[in-house]
Parts: structure tokens; sequence; C-alpha cells
């Protein structure tokens, strides 16, 4: 499964440093067929996502859909109970590589063929035609020359000092990996100094290996500002060593005759030049030393060419390596992501379950990912009882149970496991109906039936609905509810219909459903509701309006709330 997650990666072009997540299509149908069922699915998500260092390594959810296989679902649990976590953190050190490296030289790639001017051209080199004298002319500007299947005019180009010969067009111009190389040169170092996997130990080994192409060498080139400095030098040191010199008459009228240099004080000249290091020959050896400015030209051009010869010709022993560094690099991106996703993924199972494919739905112990401080849940449906009215207090959990099971559902599918212990029948189809937080259209009670309608009903089929009741009368909203959970449950479906008219309801219950109930037992010193989370199997649950009226006579102090509390306690 590895293997396809890598090709996964390439085929969609994910990478690293993408600021956002890279969208893409997906090729398959989601069991999610509602709206509503598939924001809860993205939420569920999203709650993994979040852990990863990169945005694009949450498409690889992508790639463990919700096909409904048990099969599919089983290969995909044995992949994520082989994954060991490793620390990840690192990865979020890691910058958008910019490369900062550029040739000090001036370079140019030399042809006498039409098909290779063109193709060096696409590759984005800066390539010159070869035609008469006058071209080879206009080469001498240049530090290197790179020549390329010229016959006519190699005898010519080998005269010149700065001319390098290749075999072929894949050797031309190779500074462009160079540069694209150095803008990882802080990542490397990173990588370098952590624990990874192998194959990425093995691709950063490879490429730090070249670092030294791109890298700097400091005080190692000579400059005019060197020499000029040293010759401040020179001239202290002469003169000091002439102050301690005898000069005889005949000596110096020597020096006034014939405007020459004395034996002995060319001796102390060449030894104090000598000591420098630099070539005599930039120095004129006279009292007081001067540069020789034609020769320090000279020695400075031969440098930078010899300089930049060296590099280029390291540069092109290095060719085959370096022609492989976009390729290397691309794969380095692949194991990055790749790591992020598997480590974050290690990690998210550690003390979790993964969920059993059963005949029926349960929820033991079962962790709600979205509360910060979620209570172990219990619930269940099964073949004799697949439908559940849920009544209970406003804000006591029926509609967070509903989507818990979405989340767990999710989880499932994907291969993932849970908090807790899931039992799931593979259902091919979830419709998720959620309450109307807005107001009431005037059609959005014929919408909700012709949503209704549309579900394909079957064994696995699950309908979740929060407080439909909204869209229509009270009166008729009970009916409504009772018939509609028949109709779904003669179709072998599993059902839970969260709702304030479990009294109603009662009265015309379906066959093969109960009443469940979330109950809250009061106000709590802070006048918060008192609510035990996990549904009671079996039972009517008040949705206690009359504890919502005695909060607020305590919180508000307003005379009409303490009216309607005294008035309901009588």
């Amino acid at each position: 499964m590895e293997k396809e997650l890598i090709e996964f990666i390439q085929t969609h072009e994910l990478k690293p440093f993408n600021k956002s997540k890279t969208q893409i299509k997906s090729s398959t149908s989601t069991i999610f067929k509602t709206r509503d069922a598939k924001s809860i699915h993205a939420k569920a998500l999203s709650v993994i996502t979040k852990k990863f260092a990169f945005p694009d390594t949450a498409n690889l959810l992508d790639y463990f859909d919700t096909t409904p296989q048990e099969k599919e679902i089983t290969k995909k649990q044995e992949f994520f109970k082989k994954l060991f976590p490793i620390n990840n953190e690192f990865l979020k050190q890691l910058k958008q590589p910019k490369p900062f490296w550029n040739p000090d030289y001036g370079i140019v790639v030399v042809t006498e063929e039409d098909s290779t001017f063109q193709t060096l051209k696409e590759l984005g080199c800066s390539v010159k035609f070869l035609v008469d004298e006058t071209d080879l002319s206009d080469l001498e500007r240049y530090d290197i020359v790179q020549v390329l299947d010229c016959d006519n005019f190699q005898f010519a180009l080998e005269k010149l000092p700065q001319t390098l010969f290749l075999r072929s067009v894949d050797e031309a111009y190779l500074e462009r990996y160079v540069r694209e190389l150095s803008g990882w040169h802080e990542n490397l170092k990173i990588l370098k100094e952590v624990q990874t996997t192998e194959e990425i130990s093995q691709i950063v080994s490879e490429l730090f290996n070249l670092s030294n192409l791109y890298e700097k060498s400091e005080n190692k080139k000579l400059t005019r500002e060197f020499v000029e400095e040293t010759l401040n030098k020179i001239k202290a040191e002469v003169a000091q060593s002439v102050k301690e010199l005898n000069i005889s008459g005949d000596t110096l009228l020597e020096v006034l005759n014939k405007g020459a240099l004395p034996t002995e004080l060319k001796k102390i000249v060449k030894e104090v030049i000598s000591k420098t290091g630099l070539p005599e020959e930039i120095f004129l050896q006279q009292i007081p030393v001067q540069i020789d400015e034609k020769e320090l030209e000279k020695t400075l051009r031969t440098q930078d060419i010899s300089q930049f010869a060296n590099l280029a010709e390291e540069i092109k022993r290095n060719a085959q390596t370096l022609t492989k560094v976009p390729e290397k690099l691309r794969a380095l991106e692949t194991q990055l992501l790749l790591l992020d996703f598997k480590s974050t993924i290690a990690k998210w199972t550690q003390g979790g379950n993964f969920s059993e494919i059963s005949s029926s739905l349960e929820l033991h112990e079962a962790s709600n990912e979205f509360l910060e401080n979620p209570s172990p849940i219990n619930f269940h449906l099964s073949q004799q009882q697949r439908c559940s009215i849920l009544t209970g207090a406003n804000s006591g959990g029926k509609t967070t149970l509903i989507e818990h099971i979405i989340q767990l559902l999710s989880y499932a599918y994907l291969g993932l496991p849970v908090k807790g212990s899931f039992k799931f029948p593979v259902f091919t189809e979830i419709y998720y109906f959620a309450k109307n937080k807005g107001s009431m259209s005037k059609g959005a009670f014929e919408t909700l039936l012709t949503q209704l309608s549309q579900i394909q009903p079957g064994t696995k089929t699950l309908i979740l609905a929060d407080e439909i009741e909204a869209v229509t009368e009270p009166g008729v909203a009970g009916k409504m509810i009772a018939a509609s959970a028949q109709y779904f449950i003669d179709q072998g479906c599993f059902l839970i219909f969260a709702t304030h008219l479990g009294q109603e309801i009662q009265k015309i219950l379906p066959d093969n459903a109960r009443i469940d109930g979330i109950e809250a037992k009061g106000l709590d010193e802070f006048n918060e509701l008192i609510v035990d989370h996990n549904p009671v199997i079996g039972k009517l649950a008040s949705s206690t309006p009359e504890l919502i009226v005695e909060k607020m006579a305590k919180t508000s102090g307003k005379e009409y709330f303490s009216f309607l509390n005294s008035y309901l306690k009588k």
C-alpha cells in the first residue's frame, strides 16, 4: 500500500511546501449522501489533518476512501497496524527552498549544430550558435565557454583557456542543478541531524555530498584591496630596513647617476616582497615599491579564469549525479510527505482500537474527538431494534451523539482506530438531516419529504435525523416521524431520530423501534444543566423546559422568569 501512496503523491503532484492543500477531485463516490453527513465527515478528518506538518499530507487520507467493502476496510486496518511512531516535529522546521547560489562567472554554451542549439534553448541554457570568426572573438568576454558539437571551430576553441568540451547535452549548464540544490541547503542540514527513514537518509546523504559546489570559499581569492593593504606593509618594512642600512657615498652616487637600485637595496625589496607570498611580478621593485597595474590586472584575470575553470570542471565531474538532482529532490519531497503521514497516523493509532464489522451498531466507552473532555458513550442498535427515537433535554447531547456516530463511521471506513470500542454494519449509504438552524422556509416540509423519498432504502442504509419536526406543525410531526420510521424499518434500514416529540411518538411507536433518553438531572452550582450524556436505552427523557426556566430565573433576576419558574413548580 505504501507503493500506491507514493504513486498517489506523484500523480497529483503533491508537495510538502505548498501553502495550502492541493484540491483533488475524488474518483470514487462517497457513502455520505447528504450535505450534512459530508460536513461531519470532513470535520472528523480535520481532527487528524490539523496534526500534519504539511497541508498536502491531508490529501493522503483521500486515498483511504470510504469504499463500503469489508475486504478493503480490513486491508487498510492491516496497513495502519504496522506503522510505528517517529518524532516528526522537525518537519515543521523545514522551509520552502529558496535557491541562493549563482555562478560568479559568465558562462555560455556554443555549438555549430541546429538541433543541439534548439535543444539547449529549450533547456534554458545561455547558448550561442557559431557561424564565423566574429562569433569566436565575442567569446573572450565569457569566463567559461562550454563547447558541444563544434568540429569546424574545435582547434580555435582549444586555444581559449576558459573552454570546456562537453560530451552531451546533459552536461550543458549543470550550474542550474547546483542552483536548485542550494535552496535545500538548510533543510538538508536539519535532515542530516535527525532520525528519519532509510529512504530519506540515503537521498540526503547523496545530495549533501554536493554542497561544496555552492558553498563559497572565503579568504582564498586574491583581491586588489588585499594587494593594496600588503603594499603599505611592504613600504613600511622596506623603509625600516633602509634606515638600519649603512649606505656608502659610492652607493648613493650610483643611485643618483644611474637611477637604479644598488644591490643592497634590491635585496631588501626582494626579500620583503617575497615574505608576503604574493606574486613578485605584480610589484615594481623600486623605492618606494609600487603596484605594476598591468601585471596585477593580468594576475587577477588569470586567477578568475583558473578559479572559474576549476569549479566548472568540478561541476562537470559531478555531471552524472547533478543531472539526477531534480529527480532526487522530487523523491525527497515524496518521502517527506509520506513520513509526515505515517508518523502522524502512527501516533493516532496509539491508545485506540480498530473497529469491528458486525451486524449491529455498537458503541462501548467511545470518546468523541470533537469534544475536549468527552464522556465515554454507550449505545447500540441491533437487527431486532434497528431504530432509536432519541429524546432528551436541549443541549443534552442528542445532536452530539448523532455526529459522534458519523465520526466513528468516518474513521472506521478509512481503516483508522477509534477511542473506545465500535462495531458497525458495512453501510453503503449514510444520510444525515441536521437540525434546521435558520428560519423555516415556506416549502421546508415539502423539501424534507422530497429528500426522504430519494433515499435508497435497504439493509445497508443508515438514516440519521435531528429534530425534523421543526419543519411542520407539532400535531402532525409526531405522526410523520413515526410513519417515516416504520417505512424505513420495513425496508431494513437502521435509523436514529432525535426529537422532542417522544411522548407523542411513544403512543404510536413503530415495530422494531425503541425510545431512548438523554436525561437532565438538575442544575449545578453554576446553574448549568447536569446531564448524563449516555442515552438511557428504552426510557423516555423529558426536554426539561422547566430546568431552562429555573436557570434563567436564577441568573437574570427578571420578574417574568421568576413568575414562570414558580408557576411550573406548582
